[in-house]
């Protein structure tokens, strides 16, 4: 099952980086996304994320996460988690 969790504001290409906008619920380090829409479709686990360049393990409604991605992602993506 997947939930729809937020979406992608920004992609840093040069580091492989995407900024998750968490408008529902919240991420943890080590569970499962799925990305897709504008091109992407491709499931990742969270391996770290970052909110204001600090390590973070859960991110919160709200939050603008950082977290490196697997592959290319444009703004308007959509991230679900996978329960």
């Amino acid at each position: 099952m997947e939930k729809l969790i937020g979406q992608i504001t920004h992609y840093f290409d040069h580091i492989g980086v995407a900024v998750i906008k968490l408008t529902g619920g919240q991420l943890k380090v080590g569970q499962t996304i799925h990305l897709v829409g504008h091109g992407a479709d491709f499931t990742q686990v969270v391996d770290s994320m970052q909110v204001e360049h600090a390590q973070i393990e859960v991110a919160k409604k709200g939050d603008d996460a950082g977290l490196k991605v697997s592959a290319k992602v444009k703004p308007g993506t959509e991230v679900y988690l996978v329960e």
